[in-house]
């Protein structure tokens, strides 16, 4: 009777390790989860306030701006749900975005033209302008795939983000090729303003209005004329020098027979 009891004992008391276990695995699992998600909600957070620290370097309508601040919200809200040491900072940084949306809101639309547009002075801010528009770009297609962004919207501001690619691509080709015919790299540069000139071709196809294409494809021409020009100075003595390359070979040639 009493080795029976024992093994009974033993039974519940493997059972009760055993029940331990699972549930302590469980809570370690859940665990984890919660700090990848965790994780995740914050790289979106860091990604959306870093293109957000760059609208200044183009046009940048308040539709696009809400667009950004609703998606950090969504993910600082996420944050505080999931808890954690910085729960009580993601509510402050909550509290205080839901105030700038709602008066983002209630303020008038901006809408800035694209036209105003410039491109960054130097090599590096243009890179870092390029890297933001496709950031941003891939952010308006997320967010309209999840439903936060009506059609109409997305391809409005889509569109907008595919011009600025389009001017800072033009405008760099062309950039590159004033720079390469001053250095007298005159293949290089007819190059680069031809293929420049091709994309615009294109481009005013599909947009024949567009001030800044028409503008760019005179600017393109004029360019392309420049280095033609500066090619022809900078090889005048060209045909003379075949003229006395022939009088050396007659001069070398075998002689004839009389």
């Amino acid at each position: 009777m009493i080795f029976t009891l024992v093994l009974i004992l033993i039974g519940a008391l493997l059972l009760l390790v055993i029940g331990i276990n699972v549930i302590q695995q469980q809570k370690e699992r859940a665990e984890a989860e919660r700090r990848t998600e965790l994780a995740r909600q914050r790289a979106i957070i860091d990604e959306t306030e870093n293109v957000l620290s760059c609208t200044g370097m183009f046009p940048c309508s308040t539709n696009l701006v809400l667009i950004l601040y609703k998606r950090v919200q969504e993910a600082l809200s996420q944050s505080v749900t999931l808890g954690g040491p910085q729960s009580a900072d993601y509510q402050r940084r909550l509290t205080d975005l839901t105030g700038q949306i709602e008066n983002l809101q209630n303020a008038q639309k901006q809408n800035p033209a694209i036209e105003s547009f410039r491109l960054p002075d130097t090599d590096k801010q243009i890179l870092d302008l390029v890297k933001v528009l496709k950031k941003l770009k891939a952010i308006l297609r997320a967010e309209h795939n999840k439903g936060k962004v009506d059609p109409n919207t997305f391809a409005q501001e889509e569109a907008r983000v595919d011009s600025l690619q389009l001017r800072i691509n033009v405008d760099s080709m062309l950039s590159r090729a004033r720079t390469a015919c001053f250095m007298k790299q005159y293949g290089s540069s007819k190059q680069m303003v031809t293929k420049a000139l091709a994309t615009l071709h294109t481009i005013k196809a599909l947009t024949p209005n567009d001030p800044f294409i028409t503008k760019k494809v005179d600017e393109a021409k004029l360019l392309l004329d420049e280095i033609m020009g500066a090619q022809k100075q900078a090889q005048p003595n060209a045909p003379q020098q075949k003229s006395e390359e022939d009088d050396i070979d007659v001069l070398f040639q075998p002689k004839k027979k009389w």
